[in-house]
């Protein structure tokens, strides 16, 4: 037990190392003292052009990764597109710098991304590419280093430890050539690998261009190296240093071999620490070394790092877009109002006012102080996805941007207001919900006739107010001024009411001005909701559509009363519908004759929710059609599973139906029986269901729901074929209602309720009476419905993994357990169901629509 809780410390060795030279690092920075003080002076006065040359060089940079990962798995037959393999770099790279092994544990990373895009289930060879590609980058880099090492042993630069560190690689080379020379001879390395991983063999067998891509590989492992060196080279001009290659190569080898002896934050610190001490070895100060050091990082380690971010919060429907820029604006919101609270810099001000008068600069705190109210309100609407929340924003930043600037030349909250501006830019796509346009008008109309009103009050009360009520003698142009500075809010210091009724003529005005601010806001942000109506036309036309191509066994709710219906303009079909909020849930998939058409309504269906400014959400969709979805940029979650019986298969016969056989036995021994009761059903019989319904739903405390099923609706119930289960009295104990079911040769019920009276096995016999039945009828399958949550066997990501934890171990979900058992009894074939929807933002509101839309 002690030896289990020891810690061995080679496993952590490079963590250990990477940690030490962080350390290390931090030391040498303060001790250095006033001279590292002169590091942001050198950086500041940088070559803006190199800098350019320096991102473009980077950008080629991530090119060549990308390049070098593609040709590695053109080298497997794995085709592998140019912007897939850039984001698989950008994404290892990123995760690289928090991972124990750096960037080789990095490698197994994000196989499911690449399985998608070559279609290649088998992940070995997946594997064995990035494999490819980690160990031809090392190889590379000790191949640069060779000559340089060599250089340092035998010149006058000969570091101490330098003739140590060329054994140390020149017999890692070695190593790595007989192994390659093993394997390609088919040696001992080759029948190795060949006995434990055989797909390697098949992998190498069939493709004659195995060398030439590996070589394609080598050649951009070298180049990349090669643009680490020209970026050192870079970092150097950008300082105006005395730019010298061999240095840059000399740097580059050094820093690279520490980032392979310790991978662990990516070399964070330890690179720092050794490049800024090589510089210094040449003749470069201390601020110029370590300046130049943290340029050639920004280069090869930040910028990567913050692209490969970007490429996590851009993927599309990655909910991070819809939060990042409402949160970013209600920061924004606060740091404005905190910056005009705060005092200014003076000298900052002192530089100002030779530019723009006092009042302009008391005009603009002001102005931001009620722009940083209004990007917290709007903020929130912002989340809900509103396009004019977008367009409010939008103009608040850019108010904000001036503002800020204006009062007290605030560059850093100018340059956040900026940032929140582009973040919203390149968000714009995700706020698409629509406004009122009538409330709109109405709320604009009546702001301007109240401002229009307060306007003529204010000018006419300021104008001929004696001078006693402000100490101010106003003419026509300051009471102008003064109503407007008053009316959005304005405080004008010099504006000091000297009696009561100064006091209530200006609050009158501060008032009318703030409740206008809000009308416009309230009416400008409220969404639109698409009011939609059907008469029994409509309905008709759905139900000979749905009789003519249904297929589906929920097809029959899809013309239940608490539906919306869409028919498609330019292909014959249907999409049934529900709206909650401002969504749009559709019922399954739609109803039409192929999966052309179904792709053309979705289409058509996608262009009318952004139009009426609805987000939709499929539920209960098969697994068949996830491919339409897909293809419309949509994510889908696996909701639960649908039992469907053999009927030709199905036996009560054998061992593992014992239970049953005996329940059924007991039941027929105390005197209940099964009837079968055709249309139309007696109303006497009608009332004995409905209280066996209404005494199910009391004890299991339960209530009506629509959507995906029926309600006890007496007038329904009434035409349908209905099986009991009753006593020798002819008390119903139990029924069920078989209901239409459009998939060819497949019978289903609706409702299976029992009283709190019955005895056990009642639903069973009720299962059982419907499966006789069917056989008489000649169907070849039961549909028992769906059993939600269920069927999750390995969750693939974190919302899967969250229903699958809810489904097994929280107790108010064990009737979905005790569903998927009663269920499991009649040994069904499970087909997924599925839930579609936009983005991972939107799984925050849906469960509470889902329960709106199931309400009658």
């Amino acid at each position: 037990m002690f030896k289990k809780l020891l810690i061995k410390p080679r496993l952590y060795l490079s963590e250990i190392t990477g940690v030490l030279l962080l350390i290390l690092a931090i030391y040498f920075i303060r001790s250095q003292g006033e001279e590292l003080r002169n590091v942001g002076t050198y950086i500041r006065s940088g070559n803006p052009l190199w800098i350019i040359i320096g991102f473009m060089l980077t950008a080629l940079y991530i090119c060549l990764q990308a390049l070098m990962y593609q040709a590695s798995f053109r080298s497997l037959q794995l085709k592998l597109s140019l912007w897939k393999s850039t984001i698989l770099f950008l994404k290892r790279n990123l995760i690289s710098i928090f991972l124990p092994g750096g960037s080789i544990t990095s490698l197994a990373f994000f196989t499911k991304d690449i399985q998608k895009e070559t279609s290649e289930e088998n992940r070995v060879r997946i594997h064995f590419a990035s494999t490819i590609y980690g160990f031809t980058g090392i190889v590379s880099i000790i191949i640069i280093s060779i000559p340089v090492l060599t250089y340092l042993t035998l010149s006058g630069d000969s570091w101490k430890n330098a003739n140590q560190a060329v054994a140390i690689i020149i017999f890692f080379l070695i190593l790595i050539l007989y192994v390659l020379t093993s394997f390609f001879r088919k040696g001992w390395v080759y029948r190795l690998l060949n006995r434990y991983i055989p797909q390697i063999n098949t992998a190498f067998k069939n493709h004659p261009d195995f060398k030439l891509w590996l070589s394609l590989v080598n050649i951009y492992a070298i180049l990349i190296d090669l643009a680490g060196v020209a970026h050192l080279y870079i970092a150097m001009l950008v300082m105006g240093a005395d730019a010298s290659w061999k240095i840059a190569l000399i740097g580059y080898v050094i820093a690279t071999l520490i980032l392979v002896i310790s991978p662990f934050l990516r070399g964070l610190g330890a690179i720092e620490f050794s490049l800024t001490v090589i510089l210094k070895h040449y003749g470069y100060s201390t601020s110029e070394a370590l300046a130049i050091t943290l340029i050639y990082r920004l280069f090869e380690f930040w910028l990567p790092a913050v692209a490969g971010i970007v490429s996590f919060i851009l993927r599309k429907g990655n909910m991070v877009l819809r939060v990042i820029p409402a949160l970013l604006l209600l920061g924004l919101g606060l740091i404005n109002i905190i910056s005009v609270l705060t005092p200014s810099l003076g000298y900052r001000v002192k530089l100002l006012k030779t530019f723009l008068p006092a009042e302009t600069i008391s005009v603009s705190n002001y102005l931001v102080f009620i722009t940083g109210l209004l990007l917290i309100i709007t903020s929130t609407f912002l989340f809900k996805g509103l396009k004019n929340a977008w367009r409010f924003s939008i103009l608040l930043c850019a108010l904000s941007l001036i503002g800020n600037i204006t009062k007290a030349i605030d560059y850093e909250e100018g340059i956040l207001a900026l940032i929140v501006l582009l973040a919203l830019w390149f968000t714009k796509k995700q706020y698409y919900i629509k406004h009122n346009i009538r409330l709109q008008t109405i709320g604009i109309e009546s702001a301007i006739l109240i401002c229009g009103g307060i306007l003529i009050y204010g000018v006419t009360g300021f104008y001929f107010l004696d001078k006693r009520h402000f100490g101010i003698d106003f003419h026509f142009i300051d009471s102008i001024k003064q109503t407007l500075y008053n009316f959005v809010l304005l405080d004008v210091k010099d504006l000091v009411p000297q009696t009561k009724f100064a006091s209530v003529f200006l609050n009158t005005i501060r008032i009318s001005g703030a409740l206008s601010i809000g009308l416009i806001f309230f009416t400008l942000l409220k969404p639109y909701f698409i009011s939609i109506k059907h008469d029994d036309e409509d309905f008709i036309k759905a139900e000979e559509l749905i009789k003519k191509l249904g297929s589906s066994p929920v097809d029959y709710f899809k013309t239940y009363e608490d539906k919306l219906l869409y028919f498609g303009r330019r292909r014959e079909g249907l999409i049934s519908y529900r709206m909650a909020g401002s969504f749009a849930v559709v019922l399954e998939q739609p109803v039409c004759a192929n999966r052309q058409d179904e792709m053309a309504l979705l289409e058509e269906f996608e262009e009318f929710c952004i139009e009426s400014g609805l987000r939709s959400a499929y539920y209960r969709v098969e697994e068949e059609s996830l491919p339409l979805f897909h293809s419309l940029g949509k994510k889908s979650l696996i909701i639960g599973q649908e039992a469907i019986i053999d009927l030709e298969k199905f036996t009560l016969e054998g061992k593992n139906k014992k239970s049953m056989r005996n329940g059924l036995n007991s039941l027929q021994k105390n005197g209940f029986k099964t009837n079968i009761y055709h249309a139309p059903i007696k109303d006497g019989l009608l009332q004995k269901l409905e209280y066996v319904s209404n005494d199910w739903l009391k004890c299991t405390n339960r209530e009506e729901i629509v959507f995906t099923q029926g309600m006890f609706d007496w007038g329904k119930l009434k035409n349908q074929t209905i099986i009991t289960v009753e006593n020798e009295d002819e008390q119903v104990f139990g029924f069920l209602n078989i209901i239409p079911d459009f998939s060819p040769n497949e019978a289903t019920y609706d409702l299976i309720r029992k009283s709190s009276e019955a005895p056990g096995g009642v639903n069973d016999a009720l299962i059982i009476a419907l499966i006789n039945y069917c056989k008489l009828k000649n169907y070849k399958y039961l549909n028992l419905g769906l059993a939600p949550l269920s069927g999750i066997d390995q969750a693939k990501d974190l919302p899967e993994k969250t229903l699958k934890f809810a489904y097994e171990k929280l107790q108010q979900f064990r009737h979905y357990r005790g569903l998927r058992d009663f269920k499991e009894k009649f040994s069904p074939a499970w087909q997924n169901k599925y839930l579609i929807y936009e983005n991972h933002y939107d799984l925050i509101s849906l469960p509470n629509v889902l329960n709106k839309v199931m309400k009658p």
